[in-house]
């Protein structure tokens, strides 16, 4: 087999109904550097690694996830190592946040971003 040409992801793009309250929301609630923030896009930086979610502005009824029966799945999960203090700090933040489960000893949840983006975080 060949050595593939793609080195990592660099970057995701993220569809949001207002760009202001988004960059804010991902930097102070999920705790993302904000690095560029125009009237076109907003970037974010998760954490020290080189992945950036780019935050793009959209009248559209349009999300990141996508339906699996008309029900919505994730296509962007993040890791945490204290998922519980995690899971309260979003309920503390009035945050739409579903419960913890888990799965053969893999606990995850999945939460929204203001745009109703679901996402979600595992360990």
């Amino acid at each position: 087999m060949r050595p593939s040409f793609i080195e990592q992801v660099h970057y995701i793009r993220i569809p949001v109904k207002d760009l202001e309250e988004s960059a804010q929301w991902y930097r102070d609630v999920l705790g993302f550097q904000l690095l560029t923030h125009t009237e076109e896009r907003a970037i974010v930086k998760v954490n020290e690694g080189p992945f950036l979610l780019i935050l793009v502005p959209t009248k559209d009824e349009t999300f990141s996830h996508f339906t699996i029966e008309n029900e919505p799945e994730f296509s962007i999960g993040f890791t945490s190592p204290e998922l519980a203090k995690f899971h309260q700090h979003l309920t503390d933040h009035q945050v739409k946040v579903e419960a913890i489960q888990e799965d053969n000893g893999h606990a995850f949840f999945h939460f929204y971003d203001p745009s109703g983006n679901k996402l979600q975080v595992h360990w």
